[in-house]
């Protein structure tokens, strides 16, 4: 038999409520709960002493088992006649000081603060159907006689699924009225949701408004939520936030339901956040591998990511994630990766604390009692430190932050936090730098030194390695300059670059060091990236590296538009990101590769030049786009992919004619690397420029 009303608007109807209680019969009805599952809240905002006024109360056995555990003081009242007769029938001897009455809690009988608790177990919910002016109405009248009836710092519990519509309702008016408002998630609610359609749970919450006394002029408004894993409320700036809050752990709740029922979902991240501070904590991935076959032991697995490796491609990127999850063999595996700005006492206490919120996104058909395994790399949680944390006017926030790579050498790293997995720039820390021998050379200096002086910090720049380029795309296009002619000659004679988009500086420093007759310009957009590279990078301008504070697309423009007299470069260089998450393209900005501007960048490029440009774009369609619009300025055009990364280099010349095989390519590439391998040029030798070329291909 299907008691369920048909539509909403129902629930609101005293003749529904006569039928469905007709049809029932004595047996209880629980909406949003059992006693069990709802008597944690309760206890903790009702005391057994105080008088009680259930509103809505329906056939709920609520009011019976409060009563049996100490709350004798509980008057119930519903608009159907019916119910209220069955529950006087079954109460008189077992509860004879709990009372039932037929009334109207829009127009109840009561006198004013004749109670200390109003409750409410979906009525609410029952009642605010929809958002019609009748209906709003009528949710007036209601929670006007609930403030009426209640006492200075008197308590409205309701219980209530907190959809958007009745969350605003009732926070809205109680907080006008100078009431605090908070929200508590009820305990264990992610194991008992309410299935209110076969694809879909919601968790159930409890409102707590608390009368206080009405101060004149006072604005003072009070929102807090208080979580099921939590101790204490955080309090929350404003009823939008609030209901932002609610939103969000409602969403996880339906990802927690999708996830058991195995739903394919895609790629699934979420966010756990610090109790006390809301801020992220730690970031989730689900990895699911249907072609695992289960077995008693690989149903589910915890990975937890190293401090400063979650860029890496294996961790940071989707196609890594299946790999890792593919071969460590388990049908559902998590990734968990650490936030920066967030303490961590060590593996052990990190798998404390995920223990209980991870089983949450378990598989369906987990055995009882599982041991989940928690997975790392190294079996620590790696090594980072924040260096240096700032705000660009253009770039917005950053942070300088020093890891700790897989084979225990320390990296510098430039990370804009808009885009946080993303590394915009890496450089290598000296071998002698690390922070033991700091800490060393620290306590050193206090000995010898006076006691009235200060340290004075080193220059934070002085430590990097400039002879070792951390980024693959940076080493290929370094490797791009074998396409000039008689690449060989390049230490021998002018090379006029110039260099778009400088970040830490890497890539034009490493020209500037390892070609002694180069000549750069760099242009940089962002003043705040030129301190970085100075202070952070070891970069430093000379009198042959010169950087331009300017928008590239008006500097090339400029240039030109020079006539005759504008320069030439042998080599011109884009590694330049795009501000605008929402384009497929992150980098360059679309505007750089528009066909009017790519004709300037083709009339400053020497004739046997090298146009080369760091691509990454996600959207085919659009690559293809952006390749043919290169192709039809540059008709010898190279591509090579990044392994491993979305990144793309293209290397654009002027004249078919200069095109050259695989293994030409590879020869020149391989004379070029003989020159800069002769002593006393600080080359790095695992550095091979060949290797970075044998992947090319011709568009």
């Amino acid at each position: 038999m299907n008691l369920l009303p048909k539509s909403s608007k129902e629930f609101g109807s005293v003749d529904y409520w006569e039928k469905f209680f007709q049809q029932r019969g004595k047996k209880a009805f629980e909406w949003y709960g059992t006693y069990l599952e709802l008597c944690g809240v309760l206890h903790k905002y009702i005391k057994p002493r105080e008088k009680v006024l259930v509103i809505g109360c329906g056939n709920s056995e609520l009011s019976e088992q409060l009563y049996d555990v100490g709350y004798r003081d509980i008057v119930n009242i519903d608009i159907s006649e019916v119910v209220i007769k069955q529950m006087k029938e079954c109460n008189a001897t077992r509860r004879p000081q709990m009372s039932f009455l037929k009334m109207d809690m829009t127009q109840m009988e009561f006198p004013d603060a004749s109670f200390q608790v109003v409750l409410d177990k979906g009525t609410l919910d029952a009642v605010l159907t929809d958002e019609e002016e009748k209906t709003l109405q009528q949710v007036d009248r209601m929670l006007a006689e609930v403030g009426r009836v209640l006492q200075v710092g008197g308590r409205y519990l309701c219980i209530s699924l907190a959809q958007a519509h009745i969350l605003k309702k009732a926070v809205g008016h109680f907080s006008r009225e100078g009431w605090m408002v908070r929200v508590h998630q009820v305990a264990n609610s992610q194991d008992q949701v309410l299935e209110a359609e076969p694809q879909f749970s919601l968790p159930v919450f409890a409102f707590i408004m608390t009368k206080f006394r009405p101060v004149p002029g006072s604005a003072l408004q009070i929102f807090e939520l208080c979580a099921q894993e939590q101790g204490k409320p955080v309090r929350l700036e404003s009823a939008e936030r609030l209901a932002e809050a609610v939103r969000e752990r409602q969403q996880y709740a339906w990802l927690c339901s999708q996830l058991r029922r195995k739903a394919k979902l895609g790629s699934v991240s979420l966010d756990l956040c610090d109790g006390d501070t809301g801020e992220p904590r730690y970031t989730l991935h689900v990895v699911d591998s249907p072609t695992v076959k289960p077995s008693r032991d690989n149903h589910f697995a915890i990975f937890i990511i190293p401090q400063g490796r979650e860029t890496e491609w294996l961790f940071g990127m989707d196609e890594g994630r299946k790999q890792l999850a593919a071969s460590a063999g388990f049908r559902r595996l998590i990734t968990v990766a650490l936030h920066r700005g967030q303490q961590y006492e060590s593996m052990d206490h990190i798998q404390a604390e995920l223990s209980a919120r991870v089983m949450e996104l378990a598989p369906a058909g987990i055995p009882a009692q599982q041991q989940v395994p928690f997975l790392s790399v190294g079996g620590d949680i790696g090594v980072r430190t924040v260096q240096h944390q700032d705000c660009s006017a253009l770039s917005g926030n950053y942070v300088i932050e020093d890891v700790q790579g897989d084979d225990k050498r320390y990296f510098r790293r430039l990370i804009f936090l808009s885009n946080r997995n993303v590394v915009q720039s890496e450089a290598r820390l000296l071998k002698d730098v690390s922070y033991k021998a700091q800490k060393k050379r620290k306590k050193d200096r206090k000995k010898q030194r006076p006691a009235d002086v200060e340290d004075l910090p080193a220059a934070p720049g002085q430590s990097i390695d400039k002879s070792y380029l951390c980024c693959e795309h940076h080493k290929a296009m370094i490797a791009g300059l074998a396409l000039l002619r008689n690449p060989e000659l390049l230490l021998e004679i002018p090379l006029a670059l110039l260099v778009v988009g400088l970040g830490g500086g890497s890539l034009p420093l490493f020209v500037h060091d390892h070609f002694p007759k180069s000549c750069i310009d760099a242009v940089e957009i962002d003043p705040s990236m030129l301190e970085v590279a100075t202070q952070w990078f070891g970069f430093s301008q000379s009198d042959r590296m010169k950087v331009h504070i300017a928008d590239g697309l008006d500097y090339i423009a400029s240039l030109a538009g020079g006539g005759e007299a504008r320069p030439c470069y042998d080599v011109i260089m884009f590694d330049v990101d795009s501000k605008d998450p929402t384009l497929g393209m992150s980098c360059p900005p679309p505007a750089f590769v528009e066909q009017s501007f790519l004709q300037n960048v083709k009339s400053i490029l020497t004739p046997e030049g090298v146009f080369i440009l760091n691509l990454v774009c996600r959207d085919l369609g659009l690559k293809d786009s952006v390749l043919a619009g290169l192709k039809a300025v540059f008709p010898l055009l190279y591509v090579r992919r990044i392994e491993g990364e979305v990144n793309e280099i293209l290397f654009c010349q002027l004249h078919p004619e200069q095109k050259l095989t695989t293994p030409e390519l590879l020869e020149t590439a391989q004379a070029l690397e003989q020159t800069l391998r002769k002593p006393g040029r600080g080359w790095d030798d695992t550095y091979v420029l060949s290797d970075m070329l044998k992947t090319v291909k011709i568009v």
